[in-house]
């Protein structure tokens, strides 16, 4: 086993992961309790993690909501943790174009030119861990309450 890496390069890890990685496993609850998990794709502007999806998806539903989800980023010895809040949510047509545009060029796919009832989704980060081993899982906090360790 690698010896862990230290909070300043799994800290510097998660976020070249955060801006290189397309696929995300988004997490939420059904008003029931039940649990829900999608892979989606996302775009990261440097503070939030952006998704998108149809209206009437589950995903969607439940983040409008309930406000809450937790983001899996990466395999399963090179994870990210993320718990998230809902900022904001925008109907692709009325999404800001700043976003719309980061989006697109991040996934390859423009919601706001497809058919079909889209809303994209901010995303705050509350919580972040990142881990690759058992090792790791001391010190895998990397943000706390929004604040970066």
């Amino acid at each position: 086993m690698e010896p862990p890496r230290s909070r300043t390069q799994r800290l510097a890890d998660t976020r070249a992961r955060l801006e290189t990685d397309i696929d995300v496993w988004v997490a939420t609850a059904g008003a029931d309790g039940s649990p829900y998990l999608v892979p989606l794709s996302l775009d990261w502007d440097g503070e939030r993690v952006i998704v998108c999806a149809q209206r009437s998806s589950r995903t969607i539903e439940n983040l409008i909501r309930s406000v809450v989800a937790r983001l899996g980023i990466g395999p399963t010895r090179d994870v990210v943790m993320i718990d998230v809040v809902l900022e904001s949510s925008h109907a692709a047509s009325e999404v800001p174009k700043d976003m719309a545009a980061r989006y697109a060029q991040r996934t390859g796919w423009d919601p706001t030119q497809d058919d079909g009832d889209y809303v994209f989704v901010s995303l705050r980060s509350r919580r972040v861990h990142a881990w690759r081993e058992a090792n790791e899982l001391p010190e895998r906090s990397l943000m706390r309450n929004g604040e970066w360790l």
